[in-house]
């Protein structure tokens, strides 16, 4: 008799270790498709936000900038120049690289007729091109 009962007892120790690793198994699954979709939910977060975000709306006197030929993105780094950015500091915000601004600084100043940088603020504040 106590034979089977020990018997009886293994067999359950047995069947309830396999049934407990059914439900690693399905638990794992279910916390791998969970992972896979935080992945994507933050990928497509990631890509409404800094890939695809909207241009942002021309400010200032836009006659003026058209006629001195200011391209958009010499605009944005006039923008960030007049708030008082670095060169290093526009590479980050404009997602460039510091050689890329300053050769758009070099040519805003040619267009504004400037020969610094605080020249170059104070006549774009003159021709109404920033606040």
């Amino acid at each position: 008799m106590l034979l089977y009962g020990a018997v009886l007892a293994a067999g359950t120790l047995l069947l309830a270790g396999v049934t407990h690793g059914q439900r690693l198994r399905a638990l794992s699954s279910d916390v791998l498709s969970l992972l896979t979709a935080a992945g994507f939910l933050a990928l497509g977060l990631w890509l409404g936000l800094v890939v695809l975000r909207p241009a942002s709306p021309p400010s200032g006197n836009p006659a003026a900038a058209d006629s001195l030929g200011l391209s958009p993105r010499e605009r944005e780094v006039l923008r960030a120049l007049a708030a008082g950015h670095s060169n290093k500091e526009i590479a980050r915000l404009l997602s460039v690289s510091p050689n890329t601004v300053k050769t758009h600084l070099t040519r805003l100043f040619t267009k504004l007729g400037a020969s610094n940088r605080t020249a170059a603020v104070s006549r774009a504040r003159d021709l109404g091109l920033i606040g």
